[in-house]
């Protein structure tokens, strides 16, 4: 099955930079199954989100690409995954993050 990964960045991503280089491990990253995330991406459409990089904004998360996800954006992304089957384990990270206004960086398929 098709896998999504969801970790909590230490610092701040940089302008100028671009996350492209896979590093789970570095941000001890979670798997959220494709099925589950598939259910509720349309929902995350007109959420502000960063593609790659800071320098890059746009709506929705990148499905197939990299995404950063500020601090700001975390309670709406919250409010559409809570109590969803299958999101438990993400809600916690997205939770995590928010209380210590990290950044979150998806990889998508």
């Amino acid at each position: 099955m098709a896998k999504h990964e969801f970790g909590i960045m230490p610092q701040s991503p940089q302008k100028g930079i671009r996350y492209d280089k896979y590093e789970p491990q570095k941000y001890h990253c979670i798997l959220v199954n494709d099925d589950d995330l598939e259910n509720i991406v349309t929902q995350l459409d007109d959420i502000d989100f960063f593609w790659h990089t800071p320098d890059v904004p746009q709506k929705g998360i990148d499905y197939c690409g990299i995404t950063l996800i500020p601090p700001t954006s975390i309670p709406a992304f919250l409010s559409v995954i809570q109590n969803r089957h299958g999101l438990s384990q993400l809600e916690s990270l997205l939770q995590n993050a928010l209380r210590k206004g990290k950044w979150v960086i998806h990889y998508g398929l």
